[in-house]
């Protein structure tokens, strides 16, 4: 299960109606690379693949590719409102180790394919 912040759902729906296109949905997943070994991936989508796992967090359709959910399983998405904007912050309890920009991480069990540069 992946959960999304009330501030993260909002801004997310904010996003998602900007783009005016109809049947979107929010694609969260993982990939080999970044500086820890695995790094996340997070879009707007409108295909669906066999194997995609597909839910409904706070109004907002998100689907979760089944190679990735084994390492988002209890994922955290906020909001953070800065001085300097905005962005998302990933909370993933499955990671041991993450990288100093928070866009790539490890588990315990797998070290994925770390970059050779750093974050």
């Amino acid at each position: 299960m992946v959960n999304i912040s009330e501030s993260a759902g909002d801004k997310i729906l904010e996003m998602l109606a900007a783009e005016e296109i109809p049947n979107l949905f929010l694609r969260i997943g993982v990939q080999e690379g970044g500086c820890s070994g695995f790094s996340y991936g997070m879009g707007f989508d409108d295909e669906k693949h066999d194997g995609d796992k597909e839910m409904d967090i706070r109004g907002v359709k998100v689907v979760v590719d089944g190679d990735s959910m084994k390492y988002l399983n209890g994922l955290e998405i906020d909001w953070k409102d800065s001085a300097m904007g905005g962005g998302f912050t990933i909370n993933n309890p499955n990671a041991t180790a993450t990288c100093g920009c928070g866009s790539s991480f490890r588990t315990a069990t797998e070290a994925g394919n770390p970059a050779a540069e750093p974050c």
